[in-house]
């Protein structure tokens, strides 16, 4: 008997979690290189101002940008699966798609207000003058639209097949 591949196969969840986490750290950079594209600024000022913020030695040169995006990405993939195993398997992903939106933007709201106004003021106060903050805060909020987006996929995506009709094949 052949497998049938046509059938819906989970996605497990750690799989599921860090591909969200990755979608949200993959929509700030979208985000901050559109906002560079339009202004003086650069993307590689961005990303060794992140690595100046936790590793100041090696904010110089090129190791400066990899390290400042490796950084935000592993930040992102921290953030995600804390998110993912403290408030969105226990409490809003048994409320659906719109629950999760809510907490994941209020969580992401949280994280900007503590980084922005607690976190960068003492690690690295260059950072904060880099960017209006309502760029950095509407980067934020792409995230959490990048993660909901993502974590909701496969029960949309059930839905969908539930609710799509079953046609035969003429033959």
């Amino acid at each position: 008997m052949k497998p049938d591949y046509h059938r819906y196969r989970p996605t497990p969840l750690w799989r599921l979690v860090l591909i969200a986490s990755l979608a949200g750290g993959m929509a700030e950079i979208v985000w901050v290189s559109l906002y560079a594209s339009f202004t003086s600024l650069t993307t590689a000022t961005v990303a060794r101002e992140v690595t100046a913020s936790l590793l100041p030695a090696f904010a110089t040169g090129t190791t400066g940008v990899w390290l400042g995006i490796l950084i935000h990405m592993l930040l992102a993939v921290a953030l995600g699966y804390a998110f993912a195993y403290v408030l969105w398997k226990p409490f809003a992903r048994p409320r659906g798609m719109v629950a999760t939106l809510a907490v994941s933007v209020l969580t992401l709201a949280t994280v900007w207000t503590m980084n922005f106004f607690v976190v960068l003021p003492v690690l690295n106060p260059a950072f904060i003058t880099l960017m209006p903050y309502p760029v950095t805060f509407a980067s934020k909020m792409l995230f959490a639209l990048a993660m909901t987006v993502t974590l909701a996929w496969p029960e949309l995506r059930r839905q969908a097949r539930k609710r799509a009709p079953v046609t035969r094949l003429a033959g």
